[in-house]
């Protein structure tokens, strides 16, 4: 079946997919260290999980450029990762600058890829009341990223998430925490919709034709605006309850996929419900679509969470308050996008511009993310 529409549309489609791949280069690995802090009788001792490839971004390890880092390659390496850490990670105890020092190399595999593993202990008191954390590592070369915290005094954790926007944290020792890691990972869950692009345009693919109707072959508008409200609001929950599903089995250890194979299918899902809107398949039944691929989205978090080593009832409030954050989100992105959609509805040419055009440039996108993760390579330098 051949799709015909006019060659304005297609340069506007070419033009909106390189501006959207220029945001994108490195949506298809979600950039996540881990940061482990422990009290002991003689004071804090630590590790820090950091992945290869954001080293190699940062310090260079890959010596030979052969595209694969050595245990021999990160070892000639450790004096510049080291000085990295040292440089990126600031410690005060009891409202004091205080020294840490790196006592330990090792390698550890997530289900991501490969981290090199710091062990190192803090000079400070032995018994410190407060502890305040800066963490800046690789924010320079990913705003995305993430340091996660798991803060360990006598069997409870402090949890915290590192962001460009939150690079400090302080936490009091000698008080109970006082604050639940619910709104912490409620705004992540909201950050990881805002800013995880393919969840974005999966989204906006299954939203572009949510106040039309298929007729006869040909796309028109809905004339009851509640009927397409409905419809919209269907889409949604079922992406959100297929995502929390999956995201849950997962982070709870039921289920494992690899991350590169999961970041692929999340890329095809893409270019599926893009494919749906120019030949449609699944017109009527948008939210069963929604619903499974959204499985395959949901594990798009899972492993940093299950890396955490969170105990179950932690885990369990985590996930909620994530959970929450992306059916927020989602909520959000339909309140600005359905207005609008509603008032352009009846524009002749909302079919051929907005939703065709809008699903090729789609299409386009998820095309070079699919090929950048089942490649394994980056096709913009940044």
């Amino acid at each position: 079946m051949k799709i015909r529409f006019p060659l304005p549309h297609v340069w506007l489609a070419i033009a909106v997919a390189l501006q959207l791949l220029s945001l994108s280069a490195r949506a298809h690995t979600q950039s996540t260290a881990y940061l482990t802090l422990q009290t002991t009788p003689t004071g804090l001792t630590g590790e820090w999980h950091l992945a290869l490839r954001d080293l190699e971004d940062a310090v260079g390890l890959d010596l030979d450029d052969n595209g694969a880092i050595t245990w021999a390659e990160l070892l000639s390496r450790q004096e510049a990762v080291t000085a990295y850490a040292l440089s990126r990670l600031h410690v005060r105890c009891d409202d004091q600058p205080t020294p840490w020092q790196v006592n330990g190399l090792l390698v550890d595999q997530h289900a991501d890829g490969a981290y090199a593993v710091l062990r190192f202990a803090v000079a400070g008191p032995a018994h410190p009341r407060a502890v305040e954390l800066t963490y800046r590592a690789f924010f320079d070369l990913d705003p995305k990223h993430r340091g996660l915290l798991r803060l360990e005094q006598g069997g409870v954790n402090r949890l915290a998430v590192f962001a460009p926007e939150a690079p400090t944290q302080a936490f009091a020792l000698n008080t109970p925490p006082v604050t639940s890691p619910l709104g912490t990972f409620f705004r992540e869950g909201v950050w990881h919709i805002w800013s995880g692009y393919d969840h974005l345009l999966f989204l906006l693919a299954l939203l572009l034709p949510g106040v039309l109707r298929r007729r006869a072959g040909v796309w028109q508008p809905v004339t009851d605006a509640r009927a397409a409200f409905f419809n919209v609001l269907k889409i949604v929950s079922a992406f959100t309850l297929a995502h929390s599903l999956t995201l849950s089995c997962a982070a709870l250890g039921l289920i494992h996929l690899p991350t590169r194979l999961v970041e692929s299918a999340i890329a095809a899902s893409v270019i599926l419900a893009a494919i749906n809107n120019l030949v449609p398949a699944w017109s009527e039944r948008s939210w069963l679509m929604a619903f499974g691929f959204g499985l395959l989205h949901g594990f798009g978090f899972a492993n940093a969470l299950r890396d955490l080593g969170l105990h179950p009832g932690q885990l369990a409030v985590t996930l909620f308050g994530f959970n929450l954050g992306v059916e927020i989100g989602q909520l959000a992105i339909v309140a600005v996008f359905l207005p609008l959609a509603l008032s352009a509805r009846h524009w002749r040419a909302y079919p051929a511009l907005v939703l065709r055009t809008g699903s090729v440039a789609i299409l386009a996108v998820a095309a070079v993310w699919f090929a950048e993760r089942v490649g394994d390579f980056k096709w913009l330098p940044f």
